[in-house]
């Protein structure tokens, strides 16, 4: 972005109210997320060409779902360690 984009938007945002300043932050947060998903979906589908043209073969929606169930195990034993961790430093 240029400069003079840029300061014709800050001038117009700080015309707002605080209210319409919350909704223009949650759309500019929006946007990011969005260009964060492309990308990943994009990476995504290169590793599945990838793994096509070296013949692996496609995982069953089983062994998807049981990948899937041992992440967010795995993520719910970190989350209560750190946790864990954060309440034992307060003692």
């Amino acid at each position: 972005m240029n400069a003079t984009v840029e300061q014709r938007l800050l001038s117009k945002i700080r015309t707002l109210s605080p209210q319409q300043v919350t909704e223009v932050q949650d759309f500019v947060e929006f946007l990011a997320a969005k260009s964060v998903r492309r990308v990943a979906m994009d990476r995504l589908l290169a590793i599945a060409q990838e793994l096509h043209a070296a013949g692996v073969a496609p995982m069953s929606d089983e062994e998807i779902v049981a990948e899937v169930k041992a992440v967010r195990a795995q993520r719910r034993a970190r989350a209560q360690d750190q946790a864990e961790g954060s309440g034992a430093d307060r003692s």
